[in-house]
């Protein structure tokens, strides 16, 4: 029995399929649980209105930062091409000098082709006379240091003329650059301008009003600082104006007499410039904000105080950067009237100081120039132009 069976023929053990069959179905219904997981899943949350507020003031902080940047690079861009073209000018101007010495030595090779160029001792035989040889011999001599002067004057407005040339291209090449950089800048407005208004406009109504309220608190709270600082300068006013009245009958009672009221004078000129600059700021008012604007329909924040100053007779810079460094640093308690305030670590905004902690501004794009408290923004520091 043992050898018959070694003859049987061994059976093939077929696996089946079915348990393969239920993994993958048990796969893709492990895939299509996690997909509709993942499509049910909590979106991103929604910034609160805090956020917004935050995200929407830096935003427009960032465009008067690119809105100077753009200043500044107009401002370079303005004297740069002036410069080029006074260059293109001088440079046609002594191209035309250079001309006239080409013609000079034009004239002179011609004259000396007719002469034939015959030597002094063939000329002496053929002049007619002695004199006649030695007057002419003089002509030549002269002739000769024309044409070497002609020369010299040739190879000087040649010279004058390559320089100024390399001058007036690399001044284009500059002219390029500053073009490039207007560009860059006046993109960067438009970004961070269209990043705020997108962001605004995905708010509902109710978030709208929420959002204006959180303004009016800002702005309650920011004149509320104001008064306070009012309250201040005024109570410092007073004693001054104390001390100046027992100093003043201090000198009456001695007879001394020595104060002539020089200070008065300086003060009053310095009064006079305030009041016309102010004068001109609340004529803008209600003027819309426009970056890049100087006026007169429209200003940014630098352009308005720069176009207030010049009607008091003051030439300013253009940019927040240029103007903090005009005239005498100024602390917040010692403003007055006229003084220029600045704001933001970065130096992106200003506004003219009007007295009692508020000042007259251009505040930002969809917004006119208006009076307001300043400590609606962080400040930065101060300065009396003159």
């Amino acid at each position: 029995m043992p050898a018959l069976a070694s003859h049987r023929k061994p059976r093939t053990r077929v696996r089946s399929t079915v348990p393969a069959v239920g993994l993958t179905s048990a796969a893709l219904a492990s895939v299509t649980l996690l997909s509709s997981q993942s499509a049910t899943a909590a979106p991103t949350p929604k910034p609160s209105i805090e956020e917004v507020q935050k995200k929407v003031d830096d935003l427009y902080r960032q465009a008067g930062n690119a809105t100077q940047k753009y200043n500044q690079a107009k401002e370079a861009t303005d004297k740069q091409k002036s410069r080029v073209d006074l260059l293109l000018d001088n440079v046609a101007k002594r191209t035309e000098k250079l001309n006239d010495a080409r013609r000079t030595l034009g004239n002179f090779a011609a004259a000396q082709y007719r002469n034939g160029g015959l030597a002094p001792t063939a000329t002496f035989f053929l002049a007619d006379d002695p004199q006649s040889f030695f007057d002419q011999t003089h002509l030549m001599d002269r002739m000769a240091e024309r044409q070497q002067q002609a020369v010299t004057d040739f190879r000087k407005q040649q010279a004058k003329a390559s320089e100024q040339r390399a001058e007036a291209v690399e001044s284009l090449e500059t002219l390029t650059k500053s073009q490039a950089a207007l560009r860059t800048s006046k993109q960067n407005v438009q970004t961070k301008l269209t990043e705020a208004r997108t962001l605004l406009s995905k708010l509902t109504a109710e978030e709208k009003a929420r959002l204006a309220e959180l303004e009016r608190k800002k702005e309650a709270e920011a004149k509320r600082k104001a008064e306070e600082l009012a309250e201040k300068q005024a109570a410092a006013r007073k004693e001054a104006e104390r001390k100046a009245e027992e100093s003043a009958g201090s000198g009456t009672e001695t007879g001394s007499g020595s104060d002539t009221g020089s200070d008065t004078g300086t003060g009053t000129s310095a009064s006079t410039k305030a009041d016309k600059v102010l004068a001109f700021a609340r004529a803008q008012i209600g003027k819309p904000y426009v970056w890049g604007a100087t006026g007169p329909s429209s200003y940014d924040c630098s352009g308005l105080t720069q176009a207030a100053w010049k009607a008091a007779g003051v030439d300013i810079p253009r940019t927040t950067w240029d103007q903090v460094n005009v005239g005498t640093r100024i602390a917040t308690a010692d403003l007055q009237p006229g003084d220029l305030v600045f704001f933001y670590d970065d130096i992106s905004h200003v506004g003219i100081y009007k007295g009692d902690g508020m000042m007259i501004h251009a505040p930002k794009p969809g917004a006119n120039v208006r009076e307001e408290s300043i400590y609606y923004m962080p400040i930065y520091g101060s300065v009396r132009p003159a």
